[in-house]
């Protein structure tokens, strides 16, 4: 299926929004979405990310073809409304304000807490936590086995169609209050501690290894907010620092007992 919807949506998508195949498509690109056949970037062999620009084009289109029209609690485009959940679903979506989008995929065991929202594109991995005031922007890639705690933010990507979404890779801990922009890769069994914030251009000191990193966190890396002494005069004058933040070791069993998942949530 993914190579036929490939074929439609590898156009520009004004092209393909104007076939009269269009709407049929994008349900059929959202459905292969949701259950995972089809998702917008993937991990190759290597590690790299690879970003599928069809599908975000397949996603500007559903925008394009739907009409603006009234449903519970608000005002959407028709196509892409907030996805329902049965038992059988094996989710977990706790009633209290809490979203999920059409063409967004939430695997068996993930568990979200009120009030998240999961947008369209984004992916989440099998028993991972959603905790409360948490986004997973557009397109944005989580792993399996990943908490993300309270107020985690990580931001979405649709345009330019080639950038990359926000990546948290497996077993991957994002403690409360964290920002994750512009195509920044978290990689597997990484730990952020409270309040760190990274884009794909922030300095990432490692202290472990003495070297600095920038686009991602390296696997297992623990990682808390920094700082570093402004240069200069006046900033030396004035006594001000720039954010840093700082990998001060890398995970083992007491990381593990600390970010361990009260299996009782469950």
């Amino acid at each position: 299926m993914s190579e036929r919807l490939r074929a439609f949506f590898d156009r520009p998508v004004a092209e393909a929004a104007s076939s009269p195949d269009a709407t049929a498509f994008v349900e059929e690109l959202l459905a292969a979405l949701e259950s995972g056949e089809v998702r917008a970037a993937t991990r190759d062999d290597d590690g790299t990310w690879q970003v599928h620009g069809w599908v975000k084009h397949g996603i500007l289109t559903a925008f394009r073809v739907s009409d603006l029209v009234e449903m519970p609690g608000g005002v959407d485009k028709s196509l892409v409304p907030a996805r329902t959940w049965s038992v059988a679903d094996g989710v977990r979506v706790v009633p209290g304000g809490s979203a999920v989008r059409r063409g967004a995929h939430v695997a068996r065991g993930v568990v979200v807490m009120p009030p998240s929202y999961v947008n369209i594109g984004g992916w989440v991995g099998a028993d991972s936590m959603v905790d409360s005031h948490v986004l997973v922007g557009s397109c944005a890639q989580v792993g399996s086995g990943v908490h993300l705690s309270a107020a985690v933010q990580l931001g979405g990507v649709l345009e330019p169609i080639g950038a990359r979404p926000v990546v948290v890779e497996d077993d991957a801990f994002v403690g409360a209050q964290c920002g994750l922009y512009e195509g920044v890769v978290v990689r597997s069994g990484a730990v952020l501690a409270p309040g760190v914030l990274l884009t794909s251009s922030t300095v990432l000191h490692d202290l472990v290894h003495g070297r600095t990193v920038t686009g991602e966190v390296p696997e297992g890396a623990v990682v808390v907010p920094g700082s570093r002494p402004a240069r200069g005069g006046y900033a030396e004058t004035h006594g001000l620092s720039l954010y840093a933040p700082v990998i001060v070791k890398y995970r083992d069993a007491g990381t593990d007992a600390a970010t361990l998942l009260e299996d009782a949530l469950r």
